[in-house]
Order: structure tokens, then C-alpha cells, then sequence
């Protein structure tokens, strides 16, 4: 996917379904994004959401990872938390359209972040 002129990473342009719209291009219906890259994920049930499945965005040592967790929010399980703090990495968890939102006003900022966005159906 490519990265936008103004912030240097992908965008959420959109919602469509179930899933998100990137960059005009793209429909997904979970993501990783780094400031970088966003790439389709698979994700596992939040209940076990561990630091293995957001290790793409714990590499790109981001100031926070912005959680989406569906349709509602749904707080993270919190030995992530812990362990993400431990790393100095923030943890904001909110429902996914909020999330989607949020990076796209923090990634205008140039701020550097991580999310992980679970499908809007979740």
C-alpha cells in the first residue's frame, strides 16, 4: 500500500463493510500499520492478544499502539498492557472506527504509532 504524500504512511479513507478502506486502493478487514506500511492481519481473539501478533509493530518502536477492538470497546488484556509498557510503547484501546480516526489526526501530527485494527464486526 502507499504511503501518503502529506504524512509519509497509509490512511484510512473509509469504512466499507466491514472492513476499511486504505488509501482509495484497499479494503481490509483487520490491520496492522505502522507509519510506514499497513498490512491485512489475521487476528486472534482480543481476550488472548499477545505481543507475538503485534510484533510488526513493536519493530517499528512506536510512541503508542492504538488498539481497535470492533465494533465496541473492549479494554486489551492487560499482561499486553504491562508488557507494552514495560517496552516503553503506550496502549490506547478503543473501538475500531474511533481508532481508524485517531491515527489518521496523529499520523497528520507526524507522530509515530503503531495500531492494530480488529474488524468492525468484532
Amino acid at each position: 500500500m502507499q504511503a501518503d504524500a502529506q504524512t509519509g504512511g497509509p490512511i484510512v479513507r473509509g469504512f466499507v463493510g466491514s472492513g476499511f478502506r486504505i488509501d482509495d486502493e484497499h479494503v481490509a478487514r483487520a490491520l496492522l500499520m505502522t507509519h510506514e506500511t499497513a498490512v491485512e492481519w489475521t487476528p486472534p481473539a482480543l481476550s488472548v492478544l499477545g505481543e507475538d501478533a503485534l510484533q510488526l509493530l513493536i519493530d517499528a518502536d512506536p510512541e503508542f499502539i492504538l488498539i481497535g477492538t470492533g465494533a465496541t470497546l473492549v479494554r486489551p488484556p492487560v499482561a499486553l498492557v504491562s508488557a507494552l509498557e514495560d517496552r516503553g510503547i503506550g496502549v490506547e484501546a478503543m473501538d475500531s472506527r474511533a481508532a481508524a480516526r485517531a491515527w489518521g489526526v496523529l499520523r497528520g501530527e507526524g507522530r509515530v504509532i503503531g495500531a492494530a485494527l480488529y474488524p468492525l464486526d468484532a
